[in-house]
């Protein structure tokens, strides 16, 4: 049987992880190691390299495009060499938030990957990943992930 102690220290190692994964999906080299630090990273807006990270993750292009921003938008970014804006960068935080979440839950990268981009009758036929679209979907995604990993009916 686990003490107190143990139970914490393996959570805290559990969220290291976390933050490691997101730090890793969005490519960025600050120090991650709450949800303050993300709260920063959105503040001070992402770079378009955060993107660059995210394909290189395994996102694909065209959720890069329906989940954070347009491709047009995209490429006047790298082009005009500017940070995305607030809102794209908490939308590709959100993604690489929930993308980490899902790996954690699963164990496994590509299982979580798979069941990102598969329908779910819970979502009417929506893939999570294009339920991501928006906030409320993204909770919804969220909470779904929170009850597989309780070991609810999900």
């Amino acid at each position: 049987m686990l003490d107190g102690a143990n139970c914490i220290g393996s959570k805290n190692a559990v969220m290291r992880q976390y933050f490691r994964r997101i730090k890793a999906n969005l490519g960025v080299r600050s120090p991650l190691t709450s949800e303050t630090d993300l709260v920063s990273l959105v503040e001070e807006r992402l770079p378009v390299a955060a993107i660059s990270a995210l394909l290189e993750q395994g996102i694909l292009e065209k959720e890069v495009h329906s989940v954070i921003l347009p491709r047009r938008t995209l490429q006047h970014r790298r082009a005009r060499k500017e940070k995305l804006s607030r809102e794209e960068s908490d939308r590709a935080l959100r993604l690489a938030r929930l993308v980490a979440l899902t790996e954690r839950v699963f164990g496994d990268r590509e299982i979580g990957m798979h069941w990102l981009r598969s329908p779910k009758k819970r979502y009417q036929n929506r893939t999570p990943m294009a339920m991501m679209e928006t906030e409320t979907g993204s909770r919804l995604v969220e909470e779904t992930l929170y009850q597989i990993d309780e070991g609810m009916a999900a």
